[in-house]
């Protein structure tokens, strides 16, 4: 009887855990939208600006050709010493405008998230999803986990065809996975053992009919009881209140059924745990 009490106050959590990530997930979709608007700014004005540079850079080069040839010395030194400027101008500009478009990709993936139509299946870009999902999971774990820092290995294969997904779904799958691996690194680099290294590998590419993700890290791993049970609603290894238990029951629902895929795992405890969607190229 207490055992089955301390099941429905763990299920309770659970539920009560899910409702405020629904609220969270409005409230992010709401953001996201606000937010694109001063983005777009942002991003218009540093391409604007840049534009304005290479017209200082027009005017100097006409004032050169009328100035006397006594000024020319002094007019080059003076624009060695304003091209360097230029020249730093551009690149901050490029920069702003690269993360800037990183940003805007970014929220269009909340609002993807957010909105998408259930079921809409859309020509997409899966190596600039999972990227872009990776490296969300990433830094998510470094805004929650003081110190958290690990390293991350990408292999895309070049030339991947557009693949008609879910694409909110399947962002969905590899940010799921992502964040159990960053746990898992994390949790074995809390134990401090000696010349550990903490590292995510991710690798993209086409496997015969398929397309292949595999997402893989060298941390705590998992026994082989436990391996059995990870694709079970609410079934958990997490404290309370880090994990709902559903993040890979429902991965393997976006892959398996959704997709038409096959989702395997691999695991050693102690070693690592290797997670593997294979996609239909076909849909």
């Amino acid at each position: 009887m207490e055992d089955q009490s301390k099941e429905i106050e763990r299920l309770r959590l659970q539920v009560k855990n899910l409702e405020k990530l629904s609220s969270l997930g409005m409230l992010s979709a709401g953001i996201a939208h606000e937010i694109q608007n001063p983005l777009n700014f942002v991003i218009n004005f540093s391409k604007l600006s840049s534009k304005l540079v290479d017209d200082l850079e027009d005017i100097l080069e006409e004032e050169k050709d009328v100035l006397p040839p006594e000024s020319w010395e002094k007019l080059t030194a003076l624009h060695e010493e304003f091209s360097e400027i230029v020249n730093d101008l551009h690149g901050n500009l490029k920069k702003i405008e690269e993360h800037g478009n990183r940003a805007t990709s970014i929220i269009r993936g909340i609002l993807l998230y957010s909105r998408g139509k259930d079921d809409e299946y859309i020509p997409t870009d899966i190596k600039n999803l999972v990227k872009e999902y990776v490296w969300l999971a990433y830094h998510s774990m470094r805004a929650n986990y003081k110190g958290f820092n690990i390293a991350i290995r990408e292999r895309y294969e070049e030339g991947l065809p557009m693949l008609k997904v879910i694409p909110q779904d399947l962002s969905r799958a590899v940010l799921n996975v992502m964040n159990n691996a960053c746990y898992a690194v994390y949790s074995k680099s809390k134990l401090s053992p000696i010349g550990y290294e903490p590292v995510i590998s991710v690798d993209l590419r086409k496997e015969g009919d398929s397309l292949r993700l595999s997402i893989e890290d060298n941390g705590i791993g998992m026994p082989e009881d436990i391996r059995e049970q990870i694709f079970s609603a609410f079934f958990t290894t997490k404290p309370v209140g880090e994990g709902t238990g559903l993040g890979l029951s429902i991965t393997r629902s976006i892959i398996e059924e959704k997709h038409d895929g096959k989702i395997e795992v691999e695991s050693k405890e102690g070693e690592f745990t290797r997670f593997i969607f294979l996609i239909p190229l076909t849909k």
